[in-house]
């Protein structure tokens, strides 16, 4: 396990350092500034990022705004794969629930609606801008599986080779609670393992990681940089799940272990402003980013069962 000092550990954002964080201030603008560089990109968004919060219903502005800059990132020349969640949420909007349901046939029914309608929206809109999308829907039965993994990532290296934006969701349909990621944080930084990808960015609807929960502490700082993930960084991580999504910051720790683990930088980010996608890519210091350490003896298989994140 690897400890390191606060100020070593984390680093607050710009406007709270003061004069002292110079230093500071000059290692994080380097460290954005390279982001720049970043040639395979990763973005999730979660249900919340894609929903009108009053009726539940997809905010179809959001949805064609996230579209356009993915496009434009694409047009860039960079590598582009969306890990979108939305599935259920739409799926049970549509069938008339007023909750998220609770049971899995109920999930998965829900899925099997809100999957398809969501994909449609999603092609009909990158087919304005003349961009390819493809649907590519993942188990984590299928990630353990060695071969099934490899052929998942040639589907996705022949896409993008083609000029296509993959776009990733959790087979829903099939999965059971024993072998289900539960979240799409994790599933999207599989996504950034199993592609090799350069950088995974974190959409949510908070602006990153706090030194405590902003929402009950009003004095909670913004952390704009973490080095190294410590038991520190562990227990600022609060579990939240709203009616419309899964997941919290916890799940979002634990996708920055993988992440960093297997060679990728991390931003968590507010996507209030989808604009924001464009200035992290170009070294704007935005939300909180998690530096990459790839560890020498990776285990993909590992990180999935065990979750061996602090103690290997």
């Amino acid at each position: 396990m690897i400890f390191f000092e606060k100020e070593a550990t984390i680093i607050i954002n710009c406007a709270d350092r003061g004069s002292a964080g110079i230093g500071q201030d000059f290692s994080i603008m380097e460290n954005r500034e390279k982001l720049k560089d970043k040639k395979r990109i990763v973005v999730k968004v979660g249900t919340s990022s894609l929903i009108h919060p009053k009726t539940g219903q997809l905010n179809l502005f959001r949805l064609e705004k996230l579209v356009r800059v993915l496009t434009d990132i694409h047009n860039s020349g960079k590598d582009v794969i969306l890990v979108s969640s939305g599935a259920i949420g739409v799926g049970f909007k549509a069938l008339g629930l007023k909750e998220r349901p609770e049971s899995l046939p109920m999930k998965q029914a829900c899925s099997a609606v809100g999957q398809g309608q969501l994909m449609m929206i999603y092609q009909k809109l990158f087919a304005e801008y003349n961009q390819g999308s493809a649907q590519i829907l993942i188990t984590k039965e299928t990630m353990l599986n060695d071969m099934r993994r490899f052929n998942a990532r040639n589907t996705f290296n022949q896409l993008l080779s083609l000029g296509i934006i993959p776009i990733v969701n959790e087979n829903d349909t099939v999965s059971t609670e024993e072998i289900e990621f539960g979240d799409n944080d994790t599933l999207s930084a599989v996504v950034t393992a199993v592609v090799e990808g350069d950088l995974l960015i974190l959409l949510t609807d908070i602006d990153g990681l706090y030194t405590d929960d902003p929402h009950r502490n009003k004095r909670a700082k913004l952390i704009s940089e973490v080095p190294v993930i410590t038991e520190e960084i562990e227990n600022m991580a609060k579990g939240a799940v709203t009616k419309v999504g899964t997941g919290g910051m916890a799940t979002k720790i634990a996708a920055a272990n993988i992440v960093t683990d297997c060679g990728a930088d991390m931003v968590i980010a507010n996507s209030r402003d989808l604009n924001d996608l464009n200035r992290i890519i170009g070294g704007r210091e935005i939300g909180t980013l998690f530096l990459a350490h790839k560890r020498e003896h990776f285990n993909f298989r590992k990180y999935l069962t065990e979750c061996p994140y602090l103690n290997s």
